[in-house]
């Protein structure tokens, strides 16, 4: 059974190893054991939105 806050907690973990700022104290002061399937998932997840975002500025830029 997954806690409550779970989701957060691998998003952030995701978004943060995407910049490279993950701190080690952060790393050993986690909670909860992050699955690698719910890294992939999320970071499939972030990389689609991300390319969305592109595309959509992309053409927004270009109809102006």
């Amino acid at each position: 059974m997954t806690r409550p806050g779970a989701l957060f907690d691998t998003v952030k973990t995701v978004f943060f190893g995407a910049l490279g700022v993950r701190r080690r104290v952060d790393h050993d002061r986690e909670t909860v054991q992050v699955k690698p399937v719910q890294i992939i998932a999320v970071g499939l997840l972030a990389a689609l939105l991300f390319v969305l975002t592109l595309i959509a500025i992309v053409r927004w830029v270009v109809a102006g």
